[in-house]
């Protein structure tokens, strides 16, 4: 007997990283090898000196395939043993060490975008759909494009044992979104990895392409984000915990920017529900700030914070990585552990 290994990983090309994926035949109870692939291939390596190698972090059943037939995400090494530039799982892997005791949780909001014959699904040939606003978790044939799709992706994510929490129909015809989350600061960008994999598969069954574009359609239309919730024990505990984590957030501002997605400008612009990408704002039940404070969080004195700045498009290691180091150091800094 043997199983199908679907070896997965985030590859070299910028300004935002792809996936990738190949398939391994391996015996019945067999444990998950490291294996190697062409680094020239996925913009992770010359051709010269092509080999690159796939260690397996984290696997699951492949509700694809069915049966003992896994999915297995991958980090990416170089050949003398240590991690590929591109790897920024590893990078993210001491800051999570480091401020553990901290027990940070992670929720990321993911929208994306259907496209079919070159327009988001539900688009006319010509010209433009209704404004945007009633296709927010609507229902009817006129108002949601796609929701076979997000079931089948839901129903996938499900069997496949990853942290998936809710999903909506967003406020443009053919955009979605679905949560990940409550998790820590590596499993949840493992988990969101492998479910962005899942829904470019199973989009390919019905001939359409998820994009994680920021900015899908220009115009009088909202961007694409990954709304980003985080808590830490003391946060989800005590209501100072929170503003200090929002003020840190505000003292490195632009660092988290730079980290949040390829072409942040085009969609953080003060509109559309979004803070300008040059300026930091924080507010109590503020869709147009840069961190919400959720209302129930200030009635209850506790609870979490709503980074809303990071695109679609984002590496979730990036976003955990950035937030954990820069919220735990300062609450370490304040005591408020």
């Amino acid at each position: 007997m043997s199983f199908k290994a679907e070896y997965i990983w985030i590859d070299g090309t910028e300004p935002t990283a792809r996936l990738r994926s190949k398939t391994r035949i391996l015996p019945d109870g067999a444990d998950l090898p490291d294996w190697g692939f062409d680094g020239s291939s996925t913009n992770q390596a010359p051709g010269d000196n092509s080999d690159c190698v796939l260690k397996p972090v984290f696997s699951c059943p492949d509700p694809i395939r069915g049966g003992a037939h896994k999915l297995v995400l991958c980090e990416v090494y170089l050949v003398d043993g240590t991690p590929h530039k591109t790897n920024t799982r590893a990078e993210l892997r001491p800051v999570a060490e480091k401020y553990e005791v901290q027990d940070s949780w992670y929720g990321i909001e993911q929208e994306y975008t259907f496209f079919k014959d070159g327009r988001p699904l539900g688009f006319p040939e010509r010209g433009f759909p209704a404004p945007q606003g009633f296709y927010y978790c609507g229902v009817g044939a006129d108002e949601v494009f796609g929701r076979e799709i997000v079931e089948a992706h839901l129903d996938a994510c499900l069997d496949a044992g990853l942290k998936i929490s809710g999903i909506n129909a967003e406020v443009m015809p053919g955009q979605w979104e679905f949560q990940i989350g409550p998790a820590g600061p590596l499993e949840v960008g493992d988990h969101m990895w492998v479910a962005r994999w899942l829904l470019y598969r199973i989009a390919e069954n019905y001939g359409v392409s998820a994009t994680l574009d920021p900015k899908p359609v220009q115009g009088d239309w909202n961007g694409a984000g990954a709304h980003t919730n985080f808590s830490t024990k003391a946060m989800r505990e005590g209501y100072d915990a929170i503003i200090t984590a929002c003020e840190a957030l505000a003292a490195k501002a632009q660092e988290h920017v730079a980290g949040y997605g390829a072409d942040i400008e085009r969609r953080l612009t003060g509109m559309h529900e979004t803070a300008p990408w040059s300026e930091f704002s924080y507010g109590v039940s503020d869709r147009g700030a840069s961190v919400r404070i959720p209302w129930q969080v200030e009635v209850e004195k506790r609870g979490y914070i709503e980074d809303r700045r990071p695109n679609a498009n984002v590496d979730p290691y990036v976003v955990a990585r950035l937030i954990t180091g820069t919220c735990c150091e300062a609450l370490e800094k304040a005591g408020q552990v």
